[in-house]
């Protein structure tokens, strides 16, 4: 019989970025620095949905503007589905959060990263995210 512990679900994030250059690199970094938690990856807004969807990710990392579905619209379904999912978004457009048109149409995110993306940045915001999930009577210990 195998331990309560390994019972547990397994913390997962999503990653969704139609660049495959930075999908592949962000992936492979994030797999290493968060070895005990699955790391699930799609190239699309159509993709992610059905990715969070069967996988039921603690994080999902986004960029906005992708084919298929927009980060905004695969994001309030995910959030529909599971609302306690933290959001991180990652985008190419500079300037502040406020000027774009997604906010304030109630697309709330955790954290914002303007590409390219730092990995300390990237790996302080995951942190506070799973800080944030322990915090609230989720899976203490999920790192």
């Amino acid at each position: 019989m195998e331990p309560a512990s390994d019972r547990k679900r397994r913390a997962a994030i999503l990653l969704v970025e139609n660049d495959k250059t930075a999908l592949d690199i962000l992936c492979a970094v994030l797999a290493r620095k968060y070895p005990r938690v699955s790391i699930h990856c799609a190239s699309d807004g159509k993709a992610g949905l059905a990715a969070a969807l069967a996988h039921r990710p603690d994080i999902v990392i986004t960029d906005i503007h992708m084919p298929e579905m927009g980060g905004v619209q695969m994001v309030a379904q995910i959030r529909a589905a599971e609302p306690g999912t933290k959001l991180i978004v990652i985008t190419g457009e500079s300037g502040r959060v406020e000027s774009q048109e997604w906010v304030g149409q109630g697309f709330e995110f955790d954290h914002y990263i303007v590409k390219p993306v730092g990995f300390q940045e990237l790996f302080a915001a995951i942190d506070r995210c799973f800080e944030a999930i322990s915090g609230q009577g989720g899976q203490g210990g999920m790192l």
